[in-house]
């Protein structure tokens, strides 16, 4: 049986089943930050919250770039927001993309899966350098506990 070729764009010539490599691609790169850093248990819900995080944050950006990726995974960078307007500029380009339809489901995961985790917002101590208080507990977005790990993946390669 002869290969299935496609037209670079994820879809088979004639119109059948799309191939989203450009988010099979970002999700092994993000894997591959993820598990150098060994920040998370392979398969935990930190491992998976971060892998979503990086992989949405690798696709979205179109930049093979990880000071890009820094820059947008930073604490109080708005990650949220960006992540909704990218997330729309694509479904403006491509409504019906294989790419998109797995970008959409990893939001999905991540605003819709809450994690009762250390709360990072919390009241901070006093001084130049906050301290977090580790057994304050909050209910979060799986994105607030994804996004931290995924940032320092990616600082420590």
């Amino acid at each position: 049986m002869p290969p299935e070729s496609t037209n670079g764009a994820g879809r088979r010539s004639g119109g059948g089943l799309a191939v989203p490599m450009a988010w099979l691609c970002a999700e092994y790169l993000a894997d591959q930050y993820l598990t150098a850093a060994g920040l998370a248990e392979p398969g935990s819900l930190e491992h998976r919250a971060s892998l979503r995080a990086l992989t949405l944050t690798v696709h979205l950006s179109g930049e093979p770039a990880p000071d890009a990726w820094l820059r947008r995974t930073a604490h109080e960078a708005g990650w949220p927001d960006w992540v909704a307007e990218r997330l729309a500029a694509e479904e403006a380009e491509d409504p019906d993309g294989a790419d998109l339809a797995l970008a959409r489901a990893a939001w999905r995961a991540l605003e819709e899966t809450w994690v009762h985790a250390t709360d990072l917002d919390g009241v901070p101590g006093a001084g130049p350098r906050p301290t977090v208080d580790e057994t304050a507990r909050a209910w979060l977005p799986a994105w607030r506990l994804g996004l931290p790990l995924a940032h320092l993946a990616v600082w420590l390669s």
